[in-house]
């Protein structure tokens, strides 16, 4: 039997029998529901051993019977931060990955502080891989192989992560953008104007002459986000029109 590294164990309830004395006073979901708390109110930064134990209610040492490092603290925020995926109530893979697609954004957008996690590390927890399992199953009745659906799974959550990381960027602006006085992308779209050479940069100066960006408020459109999201889905239904053609599909 593989022995679960120590955090995934924890996650799971698969920690071996706790010793003989006391009972502990702490969970584990009252430690990541505190560690949240800070997260959500002063961002990651917030976070460290000792906010979370005197918030608890305890001594910093007290929290490594539970958590051995901020590392393991962070990953099973990660998955503790997670709510249900959305339910599929009858719909097709599509609306459903739609609808599932659009929930992982927001849920980025919501608690912006996940972005700021070290790495991209695959779930391991049971929040996180209830999400991923409920796309999977949208995508069950499909010809699509094992592989294929994962394969598409994987993308889908690249792109919400990919858009979420955009927005809040774009949202939040920065020094260089605030220096710039570029509030929104219709700004943006002037300065370009202003700037590309049309010989240098055909294309694009080209479209942002023309006034591509005029009309836009603010950095980002819920359009957009449909946008990319129908192409990446255009093309799953076409792989799925793909293998149902094959003989024996």
């Amino acid at each position: 039997m593989t022995e679960l590294p120590p955090v995934v164990a924890r996650m799971w309830g698969r920690e071996p029998g706790t010793r003989r004395g006391p009972r502990p006073r702490l969970d584990l979901a009252t430690i990541t529901a505190a560690a949240i708390e800070i997260a959500d109110a002063d961002g990651l930064a917030g976070v460290s051993m000792s906010g979370v134990a005197a918030r608890v209610g305890v001594a910093p040492m007290a929290l490594y019977r539970y958590v051995g490092s901020k590392d393991e603290l962070l990953t099973i925020m990660a998955d503790g931060a997670v709510p249900p995926p959305p339910e599929r109530d009858g719909r097709s893979w599509r609306d459903y990955l739609v609808a599932w697609t659009r929930a992982n954004r927001d849920l980025l957008l919501r608690r912006p502080w996940l972005l700021s996690l070290p790495g991209l590390d695959p779930p391991m927890g049971p929040r996180r891989l209830r999400w991923l399992d409920r796309a999977l199953d949208a995508l069950g009745d499909t010809p699509l192989g094992d592989g294929e659906r994962f394969n598409v799974v994987t993308a889908l959550t690249g792109y919400a992560l990919t858009d979420a990381t955009l927005t809040h960027r774009m949202r939040t602006g920065g020094r260089g953008l605030d220096d710039a006085r570029i509030t929104g992308a219709a700004d943006y779209g002037a300065v370009l104007a202003e700037v590309l050479d049309p010989q240098a940069y055909p294309a694009l100066s080209a479209m942002m002459r023309a006034g591509l960006l005029r009309e836009s408020e603010g950095w980002t459109a819920d359009a957009d986000f449909r946008f990319g999201l129908d192409l990446l889905l255009d093309g799953v239904e076409a792989l799925i029109a793909r293998r149902a053609a094959r003989p024996g599909a």
